[in-house]
């Protein structure tokens, strides 16, 4: 089918032809054909790359440019988010029927707002999580959106984020009946279970625009699904680097996957020590100018200076320890092909959208804390195996499985190269997981009896896979849970939130969580203190995986907690009959240490250096502290606790800029944080009017500050500068050219 033949606006398609777009693949024409442009449901479960998001594009300018309708494209991670609403954007052009524009709008964090402001734009971007507390806060233009889509959605499978997609798809149904729901996926097994759930047709195809070659290595040669085999140079003794080398001689891309953080930085420095040469001289001098970026991109730590250093070959590493500001220099490097290997850990291949020639599976197995080493699933390998092959650069896409014995060998093409995906599980009715959105659908408004709730919750996909019984029996426990709690009432048949149940709903935190800190604040006389707070809050189900307790750690962290157990806000595990639930509290410990020592001052390479974490689990630590600690505010404020109140609200600011006390008025200035505040802070200027009386020449000539900075500084401090000042300033400093956010 012709782009031309399409039954849309005829502006939409001359957009479409000029950006390249000129025939359909054949997974569009037939979702085309089944009528997803008009209105139906649809699943989508076709292959990467295969045209997924062209017909979500369609499907979404179809509503908005000739229904007057508002969409909503939900994503799994805030990466994946952010790189759909770049794609959007270039619908921005289009005018709508009254003559406005389409406005395309994302919006990913702050869980405690109704964000009424994305009521003016027609397609909405989100991920699963923020439309979930937005249906919590009954945000209004909600009740607009026509079309639904969900990408990912295989995601149901995922014990994390699994329960919250499969409420929200069933919450927009619940909102309106009449709402299009379209549903895309890779890999789905049972897509006629989906489909069915959805009331829905499916498309299920496993064509792709580059031919995919899966197979398993074993010593010098790859044996492919399709028969046919491949020999590999034996450039080294490593059977994955002989892969590695070939592709990269032969100008490809590889995306290698290991099971640990830890080895991918491995596996990418003994890759580097072989591709610096490979490279040519300009392409060097822009690796070495980009390894620069990386160093001063924040703070510089050892995990900086590792990833620096690869990258100079060509090569650099991809997981959840890395900041987000380094993620993203990879990730366009990839993009732009000056990388030629990229070592990731599996979340990527669930994450943004990064190709490559071949795709190299180093380990199979996966190591789970308590249960040891176990296979990973064929649905995870697909997902992988699926980044094989870049379209307009290649013709074949690899992916590689690498074999010991011809026994593994065997093994590997049985049970995951020729195995089909898992089927798809709702892990929705599991009462842990299940109590937030309970609780939700009372304080929220979508039941008013408990009759309404069961009803609701018949209607998921759970419901549909399983007996519905299995359901109101869990649903009926997490009643009395939320009850004997306080946090729902009941009046007759009438189920209510209490002021409580619906506050701990729009902050969008684990009931459990908010026991934990009522209890505790309840019970607690005068200011807590620090580590109070933050072992509090550490010890909440929303904290998430703490910082692991390395086993040289122990005694350390049981003296410490010792030495603090009279500030403790909850009684902990005991050591001698509760060793798991022990270990997890010193966790939890050295997570509260961690935080102590960001809003110390302590340097990330120090904090790095001490606790044995990575950036990545330093910000991520860092941003559920923040919104734990305003969930801990508003708490003490529902139970008139002004100390905890206002202690809880600075420690956020305090977290929020990695600062003392001393600090944080310094620190609300655009372009000044912990850093640079303490230089100003350490030179005398201690306070906003400090500033604002300030020489600008002096300001520029401190560390790190230099006149712009300073210039911006006086702005904000209210001070006036003359033009004599301002004119010799210019004269003895050039602009910075470092970016206002790095310091």
């Amino acid at each position: 089918m012709k782009v031309t033949e399409l039954p849309v606006p005829e502006e939409l398609k001359a957009l479409l032809i000029r950006s390249g777009i000129v025939e359909l693949y054949p997974p569009q024409e037939e979702a085309i054909r089944k009528g997803v442009l008009e209105g139906g449901n649809m699943v989508l479960a076709c292959p990467t790359a295969s045209g997924k998001t062209l017909v979500a594009e369609l499907c979404c300018l179809k509503h908005v440019l000739e229904r007057g309708g508002k969409t909503v494209y939900l994503a799994p991670l805030r990466a994946l988010a952010s790189e759909k609403y770049e794609e959007f954007r270039k619908y921005a052009a289009l005018r709508k029927p009254n003559g406005e524009k389409v406005r395309v709008g994302i919006s990913t964090g702050d869980f405690d707002s109704s964000d009424s402001w994305l009521g003016k734009y027609d397609i909405i971007v989100t991920t699963n999580e923020k439309m979930d507390s937005l249906l919590r806060h009954r945000t209004k233009w909600a009740e607009e959106v026509s079309l639904l889509v969900a990408d990912e959605v295989h995601l149901l499978n995922e014990a994390e984020r699994g329960p919250t997609l499969e409420v929200v798809v069933a919450r927009f149904m619940q909102l309106n009946p009449s709402v299009q729901i379209l549903a895309l996926s890779a890999t789905i097994n049972n897509v006629d279970e989906v489909a069915g759930w959805l009331n829905a047709q499916h498309v299920v195809s496993e064509w792709r625009p580059i031919t995919l070659r899966e197979g398993v290595l074993l010593r010098d040669e790859i044996q492919f699904k399709d028969g046919g085999s491949k020999r590999v140079v034996q450039a080294s003794k490593t059977d994955y680097l002989n892969v590695v080398l070939d592709t990269v001689k032969a100008g490809g891309q590889v995306l290698v996957f290991a099971s640990t953080r830890k080895n991918t930085v491995t596996l990418a420095k003994r890759i580097a020590e072989k591709t610096r040469d490979s490279l040519s001289a300009s392409v060097k001098r822009i690796l070495d100018r980009e390894a620069e970026r990386i160093l001063s991109a924040g703070e510089r730590t050892r995990v900086s200076d590792a990833l620096a250093d690869v990258v100079k070959r060509g090569v650099a590493f991809h997981h959840a320890g890395l900041s987000s500001a380094h993620r993203q220099i990879i990730e366009d490097l990839f993009r732009q092909r000056r990388l030629k290997v990229l070592t990731a850990t599996p979340t990527l291949a669930f994450g943004v959208n990064l190709p490559a020639r071949t795709v190299i599976v180093q380990d199979y197995r996966r190591y789970e804390p308590g249960y040891g080493y176990y296979p990973i699933s064929v649905l995870e390998y697909k997902q992988m195996a699926g980044r094989a092959g870049r379209p307009k650069y290649d013709e074949v896409g690899e992916a590689v499985l690498i074999a010991k014995t011809a026994d593994e060998a065997e093994y590997l093409m049985e049970s995951y190269v020729l195995a089909h995906p898992e089927r798809i599980w709702s892990r929705l009715a599991v009462e842990k997981v299940i109590r937030s959105h309970v609780l939700a659908t009372v304080a929220s408004g979508f039941a008013f009896m408990e009759s309404g709730i069961q009803e609701f919750f018949g209607k998921t996909f759970y419901a549909y896979q399983h007996d519905v019984g299995n359901i109101q029996k869990t649903i009926a426990k997490t009643l009395k849970y939320l009850y004997d709690e306080e946090m729902l009432g009941v009046e007759g048949n009438r189920v209510y939130a209490t002021t409580l149940g619906r506050r701990v709903s729009e902050l969008y935190i684990d009931p459990a969580s908010a026991v934990l800190i009522r209890d505790a604040l309840k019970d607690l006389v005068g200011c807590p203190t620090e580590f109070g707070i933050f072992s509090l809050i550490a010890h909440t189900p929303d904290m998430g995986p703490v910082a692991r307790p390395y086993s040289r750690e122990i005694d350390a962290l049981a003296a410490y907690a010792e030495t603090h157990r009279e500030e403790l806000l909850f009684e902990p595990p005991s050591e001698w009959t509760d060793r798991v639930g022990y270990e997890q509290f010193l966790g939890e410990v050295k997570t509260s240490m961690v935080l102590s020592s960001w809003v110390e001052e302590e340097t990330e390479e120090n904090i790095i250096e001490r606790f044995d974490v990575l950036p990545g689990d330093i910000y991520r630590i860092i941003e559920n502290a923040k919104w734990l600690l305003y969930a801990t505010h508003e708490l003490a404020k529902l139970l008139k606790k002004p100390l905890a109140q206002s202690f809880s609200l600075e420690l956020a600011q305090r977290v929020t800029k990695g600062v003392k006390r001393d600090l944080l008025p310094l620190t609300r200035l655009e372009g000044v944080g912990r850093v640079r505040g303490r230089v100003l802070y350490n030179a005398g200027y201690k306070t906003l009017e400090d500033l604002k009386h300030a020489s600008l020449d002096e300001l520029a000539k401190l560390p790190l500050i230099g006149l712009r900075v300073a210039k911006k500084i006086k702005a904000q401090a209210g001070g006036h500068v003359k033009w004599e000042e301002w004119k010799t300033a210019g004269e003895r400093e050039e602009w910075e050219q470092k970016p206002l956010s790095e310091y």
